[in-house]
């Protein structure tokens, strides 16, 4: 299919992971993509080489989304090489894995700035430039976290409770203006700042055992929702939060 052809999508975050499923499937889809990364450049190239490979078109932007001007030399640049964005994809995120008693405010600003601050900033300029064309679409990435609290994770639960509460709140604000707002919670998928958390075997056989579905799931199964979200298809979409868990989201605390 060429849902996206000749539209430009921004991925924040593309480097690896659900990031680089996400950008590898829109341009599969038609779509010129740009390819947003912090610090894995080789992530990054590896991407950009896939797309390359299969025939598609992407290109290839460095920035931290945490830092206001990195986000406005990003939207400014993405422009000026692909051409407006029709589709904005905010997957970046900073994960903090210490106790509520340890994490500093240094810490806690750090997280907020990548995970809600440039989220924010960078969904205000590209929804401008979408609500001038009359259209446009912004998927957000939660997390089950939004909902359900583990330990050793204060500031990145807090960031995505933000990210939905911030979620439904562009899309009233947006909706008159054709452009859709909706977000795409993940549960626990096997990428590799998931498996960093839990690096036994044991640990994750186990914590496999009480998801519904028997398993983590794929980048790839992540990628799916955050197509449809900002296709076509979902035209009626708007406000939305999305749960892709597994079912894990609706079940009891404990092991049944």
């Amino acid at each position: 299919m060429t849902r996206f052809a000749d539209q430009t999508v921004l991925v924040t975050g593309a480097s690896r992971g659900i990031g680089a499923a996400t950008a590898t499937a829109f341009a599969a889809e038609g779509a010129r993509v740009a390819i947003n990364y912090r610090s894995d450049e080789v992530g990054a190239a590896d991407t950009r080489a896939a797309i390359v490979a299969a025939g598609g078109t992407a290109e290839i932007f460095r920035a931290d989304v945490g830092v206001i001007a990195d986000v406005d030399a990003l939207a400014a640049s993405v422009e000026k090489t692909l051409g407006p964005v029709s589709v904005l994809v905010n997957n970046a995120a900073m994960i903090d894995r210490s106790s509520f008693l340890d994490v500093s405010l240094d810490v806690f600003d750090a997280v907020w700035h990548a995970n809600v601050r440039g989220v924010y900033q960078l969904s205000q300029r590209i929804a401008a430039g979408m609500v001038e064309r009359g259209g446009g679409a912004i998927v957000h990435l939660s997390s089950i976290l939004a909902r359900l609290a583990v330990t050793n994770r204060t500031a990145y639960i807090a960031s995505k409770g933000a990210i939905e509460g911030l979620t439904r709140a562009m899309a009233l604000d947006l909706a008159p203006h054709g452009v859709r707002v909706n977000a795409v919670a993940p549960g626990l998928i096997a990428t590799e700042a998931l498996l960093a958390g839990m690096p036994s075997e044991e640990l994750q056989a186990a914590i496999q055992r009480h998801i519904p579905g028997g398993r983590f799931g794929r980048p790839e199964e992540i990628m799916a929702a955050i197509l449809f979200a900002a296709s076509p298809e979902a035209s009626y979409l708007n406000g939305a939060i999305i749960p892709v868990d597994a079912g894990l989201g609706g079940r009891e605390a404990g092991p049944a």
